[in-house]
């Protein structure tokens, strides 16, 4: 359940590794070989300049400006349906409509953008969806020791939030 920012940090880290490792394989006293190095180089920090803009919604060595951490990840969670419809599931005598207000999206918004992107996967798998924790570790790869610490931490930090 990455956002796309997460998934863009995520192509482009990857991406950056890769150029990394061709540029360890090129011989710099190779004269076209330098000049690939010198180019794969630059790639690679053009792609961490990218990645730290992501990170954190501002342009790198600006400091000027509201610093907001993690601003696209915080408005891709406050624009997500994370939590699933469970309105088919009650009653039909009972005609309340089950909706957040503005203030409540914002601090869940605040809440999951706080967590790290596995302990946000995990949390919402078990907690919103319901699945067992072992079978997220089988779906996300996991042992069930991990998947059990990433909801710990997620816990542990919406009652830090809400308590």
């Amino acid at each position: 359940m990455p956002n796309w920012a997460d998934k863009l940090i995520q192509e482009y880290s990857d991406g950056k590794r890769q150029l990394l490792k061709a540029s360890k394989n090129l011989d710099k006293k190779n004269p076209v070989e330098s000049e690939y190095k010198t180019m794969i180089n630059s790639m690679a920090e053009d792609m961490d300049f990218v990645i730290k803009w992501l990170e954190t919604g501002r342009q790198p060595g600006t400091y000027r400006g509201v610093d907001k951490k993690s601003v696209y990840q915080i408005r891709s969670l406050e624009s997500m349906d994370l939590i699933p419809d469970i309105t088919e599931q009650l009653d039909d005598v009972n005609e309340k409509k089950l909706m957040m207000t503005r203030e409540e999206k914002v601090i869940l918004a605040d809440i999951l953008s706080s967590f790290s992107l596995r302990e946000r996967q995990c949390y919402i798998l078990h907690t919103a969806h319901g699945l067992s924790m072992q079978r997220i570790a089988n779906e996300l790869s996991l042992s069930k020791a991990t998947v059990q610490m990433y909801i710990s931490r997620a816990r542990k930090k919406v009652e830090k939030r809400v308590g």
